[in-house]
């Protein structure tokens, strides 16, 4: 009888372990982060960017796939967007673009419909999108920088995902927060710029994060 119920047991062990390993796999999550310089860390290891230190914080349960790319356009974005999208398949897309655009002096709605399409994409792949906004500085004019700036607000009501106005909150009025070329956060400055992101990531991974 014993070794009946020693053995019983062990059994019922396996099994919670099993359902809870099950569990476990079913919670990962991927978190794809698709931006330009400012997510991809110009002028500092890729260990210091928000990025990698949301990934930090997420931990092993999650897996962060830091797309991004010094340079990019929206147009870029999107181009490469299906093939990240069939690769990694994404539960959560966090799309970072439009400031060198912006910078360029491309016409917004050319920007605005980038934006859209990339939201579509991501929504019809399953995945819940976060839209970070960008200000250009003022020394391109408010007729231009006003509309620009209003476009993220505009693409978050439309199709309903997660959006936090400006990416540099509590950066980029800090000049010892940003690099000499006054465009590019420093090092210093991500544990700020991964803290205005992380109650966005919080609600797209249902909360599944703490």
């Amino acid at each position: 009888m014993r070794i009946t119920s020693l053995f019983s047991s062990g059994c019922r062990v396996a099994a919670l372990m099993a359902t809870l390993l099950w569990a476990s796999l079913a919670q990962a999550q991927t978190l794809l982060v698709l931006g330009d310089s400012l997510s991809a860390g110009y002028g500092m290891s890729p260990e210091s960017t928000w990025v990698h230190l949301l990934d930090e914080k997420l931990g092993d349960d999650h897996t962060v796939i830091n797309a991004s790319i010094s340079g990019e356009t929206s147009r870029g974005g999107l181009e490469r967007l299906p093939g990240l999208l069939e690769e990694f398949a994404p539960s959560v897309v966090v799309l970072e673009l439009g400031a060198n655009d912006g910078l360029r002096g491309y016409p917004i709605q050319r920007t605005t419909n980038n934006l859209s399409e990339m939201i579509e994409l991501s929504q019809q792949a399953g995945a819940n999108v976060i839209l970070l906004g960008i200000r250009l500085p003022p020394n391109f004019g408010s007729r231009y920088t006003e509309p620009f700036f209003n476009q993220y607000a505009h693409l978050a009501e439309e199709y309903d995902v997660l959006y936090l106005p400006f990416l540099l909150e509590g950066v980029a009025q800090y000049q010892d927060l940003m690099q000499d070329d006054g465009l590019h956060p420093t090092a210093e400055a991500q544990p700020v710029i991964r803290d205005n992101v992380w109650p966005l990531v919080r609600k797209a991974l249902g909360d599944s994060s703490s």
